[in-house]
Formats: structure tokens, C-alpha cells, sequence
């Protein structure tokens, strides 16, 4: 079984998040979603309502499940039996980044890492940029799944 992770914090998943994932599917027989828990980042929406919008979501891709993990993506990588990690490209600062990553999760444990370029539409954007946008009344209808877009609205709401 030729299976793949596509890791993130998802805080909230976005429209490009979500076309690298279907995109994936396509290609992998499984496709984890891996949604970090970072105690020291202050996210938006907790961990669980993460999976939850997530599962939400991909849940008409029958080769898509949902996990958590903490630490290193390669430690999850070889706990679970995976041997590629898919990143998304949005545009060449990307890149320096993510080659950098690449080539230590190879070192640390010879894990792949697979690049897909953003599909254009998307390329600008990221869960930052949603979160300040929504947090002014900015539209983010088409740029997130719908129900995220709802969630995100009622969450900036509660202040």
C-alpha cells in the first residue's frame, strides 16, 4: 500500500490545503492528514476542533484519514509505516524552507518528501492570512471550506 502524509497545523484549513490533499488522494492508496499539536503556538481553534472540521471536509475521499501527532513528522512517518511526506508549494520563498526540511527528514530517517506547486488560485494563500482577513469582516468565502469559513466567523465573534 503506497501511502503518504500531509502534515500542518491547519489552523484553519484552507481551499490549497485541501486541493493538495484531494490531489494527493488521487495518487496514494492513503493519505494522512497529520495535525500538529504544538503546545507553544497559540492556535485559534484546539486540536480536536481541527479533526473535526477536517474529517468534515475530506470525508467523501475514502482514502483519507485523519491523525495527531507531536514532535517530529518523520517519528510519526515511521511509527505509522509511511514512507513519503507530501508539502504543498505556493511560491519559490517556499522553497528554501521546505528543500531544507526535505533533506533533514532524509537524513533523520530517509523519509521522502514530495512537492506539489499550489494550484495558482491558491498560492497566496495561508491560515494566517485567512485569520487576519476574517478577524477584520474581510470575505474568506471561496479561500476556505465553507463550513470552516462559518466556524471561523462564529470563533473571531466570541473575541
Amino acid at each position: 500500500m503506497r501511502r503518504v502524509v500531509c502534515p500542518g497545523s491547519f489552523d484553519p484549513m484552507t481551499n490549497g490545503h485541501l486541493d493538495i490533499i484531494s490531489r494527493a488522494a488521487a495518487l496514494y492508496d492513503e493519505v494522512v492528514v497529520a495535525v500538529l499539536i504544538n503546545i507553544t503556538k497559540k492556535t485559534l481553534f484546539t486540536v480536536d476542533e481541527r479533526i473535526e472540521m477536517i474529517e468534515e471536509v475530506t470525508k467523501d475521499y475514502d482514502n483519507v484519514r485523519v491523525d495527531r501527532f507531536h514532535g517530529l513528522t518523520v517519528d510519526f512517518c515511521t511509527e505509522h509505516g509511511i514512507n513519503a511526506i507530501v508539502r504543498g508549494l505556493r511560491a519559490v520563498s517556499d522553497f528554501e524552507y521546505e528543500m531544507q526540511m526535505a533533506q533533514m527528514n532524509y537524513r533523520l530517517s530517509s523519509v521522502e518528501t514530495l512537492f506539489m506547486s499550489t494550484n495558482p488560485q491558491y498560492s497566496f494563500l495561508s491560515s494566517s492570512l485567512i485569520k487576519e482577513v476574517a478577524k477584520y469582516g474581510g470575505d474568506v468565502g471561496g479561500l476556505v471550506p465553507e463550513s470552516i469559513a462559518g466556524k471561523l466567523h462564529s470563533r473571531l465573534a466570541e473575541g
